[in-house]
């Protein structure tokens, strides 16, 4: 599978606020912390770009279907505008 994001770019440090005692739970499990952040977090970004795309189609799916509908019977507004 292709990353989302440039695997080779540099790494630098960053601040976060997270749960004491859930980063104390995740080092007992892991000796690479950062790692593991990093993976989940190009798991969001992957899902979260799929959502979006979907959010869009779905969207221009509901416009097409608009549009053709006011191309068949008209607008709503046409027959009861007072302009």
């Amino acid at each position: 599978m292709r990353a989302a994001y440039k695997v080779s770019a540099p790494k630098r440090p960053v601040n976060l606020s997270l749960n004491e005692d859930l980063i104390a739970q995740a080092r007992g499990l892991t000796n690479n912390l950062s790692e593991v952040v990093e993976s989940l977090l190009a798991d969001f970004l992957l899902q979260e770009r799929a959502r979006r795309d979907a959010e869009a189609t779905a969207l221009k799916d509901a416009v097409q279907t608009w549009n053709a509908f006011a191309d068949k019977h008209g607008s709503f507004a046409d027959e009861h505008s007072t302009l």
